[in-house]
């Protein structure tokens, strides 16, 4: 936004127009704390007016000079930057004069609480066109505050379950009893001492999910009692956890449920999709978004690089929009680039599933196969003795770390193992568990999918390719079992239905992320271990369509088990 001054003294607003836009050149911060390209939060603007349209007699949104906004965790400023422009325009019946107009917009409309510093600063750019909302340049002219509507000020993690250690007090002499600084988590994010930082570096402790009571600190923060109208942006969407490797928890579930705790009309946020079938510290969030009827739209992304450019950011994102007075089922749409976009109206919760069910085309197939598993396609849940998941072990299943390093060299009676860049052997009596496997004839399938890079593309594999293991073979955490089989036969016969295209995308029904557990077999039927099984075989069994059929080959990728 930027101002200039025409012949006769009167400002003028140019709102948009600038070529190119300066919020589609800025970098990402990181992979957690990703910039919103405006084209984007427009498309979340539009679906946000339409609803509005539906629930309120057809009236604009943006012709309403009562409607409050707020984007609790900006960044760009990009989604504060678009409504007020909409605001702007649409407002000039009720408030004809420009800066009369634009004053009460930012005054009484548009607010928003800053994440770091830094993009506190670029937000209150991106609105008031300075850095200070009552700097000279700025278009808000009635803020009696520098910083205006969008707030930020460093904030602490409240750390719980420090450990204390004796230290001898520098005047008495005595030993006194201290919090050892850096160990503990926060208990409003779960942050670990790595995030217990000096003033000089930003804590990432967001005042919006930091607080027992988000009401009361709203008013707090603005000085006044809000109630908002439309709570809309883009989280944060992880912190490092100081698990293995770059090991990180998600937290933007935290900020989608403290926006309903403030009963906005609306609510619409950008986050990653994994939460459709939970994962790391998401069954919760999962099982509330899906019993919560109010949650009225959802357009996924199978990969977030076709709306955030070069993130790496794994399983796709979505936008979703929650309209708390009028509940109902949800439009679900699925975008990809290069594919027509499928769209259906339905529950986000089908009888007997436990996750969301990502493509419309799947639900089709999925209740396909169970009323001819079931002989009844009204619950997605098979029954207990046709679950292939009761042959899938649970992680480490024989005791052994993905770390785990076997000995070059075998001795007699050593078994071999199958670990993380190669084999190697172990002696029976050192292998903690998983004795039912040892002797018997298995499958092995990794527990991390194959990785695609920085973006999802389909058809891919699903699954990395599963092989055979022989009596007397075992893995590390690298890989899980499947089995056990009494003979070699029956054990082809089971390799040769997992690596079906039809069976891997049963899996990826259920496949929050690239770890394939064993939950994420959940829709996957067993079959008679007899023969060696087909698609063309499990396509004629559960009668798809040729469209369905065409799906099918659309996302998951042919797999050759004698590669393995």
């Amino acid at each position: 936004m930027s101002t200039a001054t025409d012949a006769s003294g009167k400002a003028s607003f140019a709102l948009r127009g600038h070529n190119p836009d300066v919020l589609t050149c800025i970098a990402n911060l990181s992979n957690d704390e990703v910039f919103t390209p405006p084209e984007l939060a427009n498309q979340m603007l539009d679906t946000l007016e339409k609803a509005w349209a539906e629930s309120n007699g057809g009236a604009s949104i943006w012709s309403d000079p009562n409607v409050t906004f707020l984007d609790p965790f900006t960044k760009s400023g990009v989604f504060l930057r678009e409504i007020t422009a909409r605001l702007t325009e649409r407002l000039a019946d009720a408030i004809p004069d420009l800066q009369e107009r634009v004053d009460h917009i930012l005054t009484k409309q548009v607010f928003g609480i800053g994440i770091t510093q830094l993009t506190a600063l670029l937000a209150r750019r991106s609105v008031y066109c300075s850095k200070d909302a009552t700097g000279s340049h700025s278009i808000a002219k009635s803020f009696d505050r520098d910083w205006g509507n969008i707030w930020f000020e460093r904030t602490e993690h409240t750390w719980v379950g420090r450990k204390r250690v004796f230290r001898v007090h520098p005047t008495t002499g005595r030993e006194v009893s201290v919090e050892l600084r850096g160990t503990g988590k926060c208990k409003y994010c779960g942050a670990g001492g790595e995030y217990d930082r000096a003033e000089v570096l930003e804590t990432h402790a967001y005042a919006f999910i930091h607080t027992d009571d988000i009401n009361a600190r709203i008013n707090e923060l603005f000085g006044a009692e809000l109630q908002f109208d439309v709570i809309i942006g883009n989280p944060p969407y992880q912190l490092g956890d100081g698990g293995f490797g770059t090991s990180a928890a998600p937290i933007y579930q935290e900020f989608v449920e403290q926006a309903k705790a403030l009963d906005p009309r609306f609510l619409s946020m950008i986050i990653p999709s994994r939460w459709f079938a939970g994962g790391k510290g998401l069954d919760d969030f999962r099982e509330s978004m899906l019993t919560d009827d109010r949650l009225r739209s959802i357009d996924d992304y199978l990969s977030a690089s076709d709306v955030f450019p070069g993130v790496g950011l794994k399983g796709g994102v979505c936008h979703f929009l929650w309209n708390r007075d009028h509940p109902g089922d949800s439009r679900v749409s699925t975008h990809f680039a290069g594919w027509e976009d499928s769209v259906a109206v339905r529950p986000l919760l089908e009888p007997g599933a436990d996750v969301f069910i990502r493509f419309n085309e799947g639900l089709s197939i999925l209740k396909k196969v169970m009323a001819v598993e079931r002989r009844d396609e009204t619950s997605l849940s098979l029954p207990e003795q046709k679950r292939f998941e009761r042959l899938v072990s649970s992680r480490k299943p024989f005791g052994l770390e993905t770390t785990f390093k076997g000995k070059v060299t075998a001795a007699d009676g050593d078994l071999r193992v199958f670990q993380n860049g190669g084999i190697g052997h172990i002696p029976r009596v050192d292998v903690p568990s998983g004795v039912q496997y040892i002797d018997k004839w298995k499958l092995f399938a990794g527990y991390a999918a194959p990785g695609t890079g920085n973006k999802d593309s389909y058809p891919h594999r699903i699954i990395g390719t599963p092989f055979l293991g022989e009596p007397g073979e075992i893995s590390s955490e690298t890989y899980l079992c499947i089995g056990p089989f009494e003979s070699k036969p029956e054990a082809q016969s089971a390799l040769s239905y997992i690596s079906c295209r039809l069976t891997r995308l049963l899996i990826l029904l259920h496949k929050p992320s690239q770890h394939v557990t064993r939950k994420v077999y959940a829709f996957v039927p067993t079959q008679d271990w007899t023969k060696e099984w087909t698609d063309e075989e499990l396509y004629a069994k559960y009668g798809l369509s040729e469209d369905e059929i065409a799906f099918v080959e659309k996302l998951v990728r042919p797999m050759d088990v004698a590669d393995a």
